[in-house]
């Protein structure tokens, strides 16, 4: 889209060789204007104006500070290098440093915390929680605040216009870029106010720091510890809650399911992760049998091994072969185990198939059956990794 009003383009009334102060103010020098003032707001704004990037050859004003241009006669700085009270800039100042240590303060606890509170329990878990969010949280908000009074207080209200032109800058524009530029960082007060550069400076060592405790705790690859669980061959199955073992005589009821885990691990909660198991008890000819395995062995897809079942009782891995959700859900009508994060479904009769949903593999069947006390055991671990594909197996 064209700009007709630009000078120098088709349609416009200026040829081009207008400066554009000239062609803003309609062909008169910032001298026939009130100070402020311009041709479309005569009035002028609340503040001195600025138009970005076309710094006016006139010598009546000038980026640059006080300097003797024009025969020697002084001119003013269109933005002012210091604030309008000094005093009340000088309190201002203190408060945003006090910001910024504060707000460094809380960095640095974020990182103490993150590196000492443990996320063992539950309880443990809401305490970092807390602390972390909480440390983070204040670090922002004052990193804000302190922006925000710096912005307002220490630096002076100038409004900027920004006039569209031709992209192409000369080299008279391009250092007069390189003198507004420098205009700018000495009005900003971050170089004259040596407490408030080096505060904002010190609260923000905490998130440069930051990416070193998160990075770490990525920790080494998992080698070949997710092939394989803490199942172990004669390891009783124990009621996950209770820790109560089972036995297939009080399981006896089509379309029971319970959770369980292997003894001496229900409260260890990264060997749950891969070893929690869901057993399901069904009818006399529901299952589809496939050949018999040893456990450790290969097991026929789509089918339940015979000879790891007990009384048609069926284990499978709980951990969702998709994204290591619980699948915990199941409809004894249809004999479908439901993951409730996706909507991965698997069908309990054929060995676990996949029938629906993101996951691609069946949940693993693990060999299960019974000690000489009548209870339910494991006869090994399962026949392949449990969980998502996405893991790193070796």
């Amino acid at each position: 889209m064209s700009d007709t009003n630009s000078p120098g383009q088709p349609g416009s009334e200026d040829s081009g060789e207008k400066s554009w102060p000239e062609y803003l103010t309609g062909g008169q020098g910032h001298g026939d204007l009130p100070a402020g003032a311009s041709a479309a707001d005569p009035e002028g704004p609340a503040g001195p104006r600025r138009v970005i990037g076309t710094p006016s050859p006139a010598a009546a004003r000038t980026l640059l500070p006080a300097a003797e241009v024009d025969g020697g006669r002084q001119v003013t700085p269109e933005l002012p290098a210091e604030p309008d009270d000094p005093s009340r800039a000088k309190r201002v100042e203190k408060v945003v440093a006090a910001c910024f240590i504060i707000a460094a303060l809380a960095g640095f606890a974020f990182l103490v915390f993150y590196a000492t509170i443990g996320v063992g329990s539950i309880t443990s878990v809401l305490h970092s929680n807390l602390a972390l969010g909480g440390s983070m949280a204040l670090m922002f908000l004052l990193l804000g605040i302190g922006s925000t009074l710096w912005v307002r207080h220490l630096m002076p209200t100038v409004e900027l216009t920004e006039q569209r032109h031709p992209m192409a800058s000369t080299p008279q524009e391009r250092a007069a870029f390189k003198e507004t530029f420098q205009e700018g960082a000495d009005t900003s007060q971050f170089v004259k106010r040596p407490i408030v550069r080096r505060s904002l400076m010190l609260a923000t060592v905490p998130l440069a720091v930051a990416p070193i405790f998160l990075l770490r705790d990525l920790g080494p690859l998992p080698g070949t510890s997710l092939d394989f669980t803490v199942w172990r061959k004669g390891q009783r199955l124990l009621i996950y809650g209770t820790g109560r073992p089972v036995t297939p005589a009080e399981f006896n009821s089509p379309g029971s399911i319970i959770s369980v885990g292997p003894e001496g691990y229900l409260d260890d909660d990264d060997a749950m992760a891969k070893a929690a198991v869901t057993l399901i008890k069904f009818r006399p000819g529901e299952l589809v049998f496939g050949p018999n395995a040893r456990p450790g062995g290969p097991a026929t897809p789509d089918k339940v091994v015979p000879n790891w079942t007990v009384d048609n009782i069926v284990a499978y891995s709980k951990i969702c072969t998709h994204l290591g959700c619980p699948a915990a859900l199941y409809d004894q009508n249809t004999h479908h185990i439901l993951c409730p994060c996706h909507q991965s479904t698997f069908d309990a009769t054929l060995g676990a198939k996949v029938i629906f949903g993101p996951a691609t593999r069946p949940l693993p069947q693990l060999p299960i059956g019974v000690d000489s006390q009548g209870y339910l055991i494991a006869l090994g671990d399962f026949n392949e990794p449990v969980g998502p594909s996405f893991w790193e197996r070796s």
